[in-house]
């Protein structure tokens, strides 16, 4: 046998290992030959620039005490008018009460059209209108009064609208997202020919009574707290303040209770209250649902609603949605 030569140290140590790996150019630090040397790390420059996005300022809305005040002003001139127009209607002048109706009805369609921009606005719009008057027609003249017919009227005003957004290329392109807003349009006006209805029900003109009367001192309370005090912020976007809202609907509830304790039966002041809680809590949800509306298209970028419809549509738009609990609540609940 030959003589082994005697090793100091292992060949495979780690010493060695160490030079070895050093020795291989193209070996990334998975153990894996790469054709390039190994690059910094994207996901760290990509972190720190999402964090600089998330630290951008998010403009506040500025809170305008004169608007305020005159969206509060217009809410309760449009309830009030509502109010002594059914009050005021009988068997023989409800024709009356349809005419000051329908001039609601076009200002809905007026406000709503300049601020959802469904496509054909123009032919949304027209449809709009001839189903409002259908509407008061029908509330005025069918017998016995009751809902369903309006609902016939929506459901067919609303398919007449689809069909005219359909005629044009460039309106079919939008007409999948604008569905939902080309009803509400469609929905909110024939809304109001349930006023004629209820007047034509043994409680609903007491019913309107209670239930507008909520739904206005709710939107007026509510701006008006916007005006002195429009805190805390619902939104950074939106100009209104969470205790204008509440304060509203509570105040809304009470005086519904009020005109409960004081109105003929079947109304108490524990239905008059049951009444304005949910006519005052909707009027205010769709009011700031409307604020929302408008603050989202602003950050979007897209061109603001013109400002007489932009300021008209939450109080129309909160009347003309409280009357389906409206006439709901009055025919399972009071009748």
């Amino acid at each position: 046998m030959l003589p082994t030569t005697p090793r100091d140290s292992d060949p495979w140590d780690d010493d060695v290992s160490r030079e070895i790996a050093r020795s291989a150019p193209g070996r990334s630090s998975s153990g894996f030959y790469a054709g390039a040397p190994e690059k910094e790390p994207e996901f760290g420059k990509r972190e720190e620039h999402e964090d600089e996005e998330f630290d951008e300022e998010i403009p506040v809305a500025p809170v305008r005490r004169k608007l305020s005040v005159a969206i509060a002003g217009f809410a309760a001139l449009l309830g009030v008018g509502l109010i002594l127009g059914a009050q005021s209607s009988g068997p023989d002048a409800r024709l009356s009460y349809a005419i000051v109706v329908f001039g609601v009805q076009l200002l809905y369609v007026l406000a709503f059209t300049m601020a959802v921009r469904p496509p054909a606005a123009g032919v949304v719009a027209g449809v709009c209108a001839a189903a409002g008057g259908f509407a008061d027609w029908l509330a005025v003249r069918s017998e016995p009064a009751s809902m369903l017919p309006l609902l016939y009227v929506t459901g067919g005003a609303f398919v007449v609208a689809l069909v005219g957004q359909a005629i044009r290329a460039r309106d079919r392109m939008r007409l999948r997202d604008a569905l939902g807003g080309t009803f509400l349009i469609v929905f909110g006006v024939v809304s109001f020919a349930l006023l004629i209805v209820l007047t034509r029900r043994p409680v609903g003109t007491q019913a309107i009574l209670v239930c507008l009367t909520a739904a206005g001192i709710a939107l007026l309370v509510a701006h008006l707290t916007d005006a002195v005090w429009p805190k805390p912020r619902i939104a950074a976007q939106v100009p209104r303040g969470a205790a204008g809202i509440v304060l509203g609907a509570m105040l809304g509830t009470l005086a519904a209770a009020g005109l409960g304790s004081v109105l003929v039966l079947p109304l108490t002041p524990g239905k008059g209250a049951v009444l304005g809680f949910a006519a005052a809590g909707i009027a205010g949800l769709v009011d700031l649902a409307v604020n929302y509306s408008e603050a989202g298209r602003s950050m979007a970028g897209d061109a603001p609603t013109f400002w007489v419809a932009r300021h008209m549509q939450g109080p129309l738009g909160a009347f003309a949605l409280s009357l389906p609990a409206t006439y709901a609540l009055t025919y399972f609940f009071l009748s």
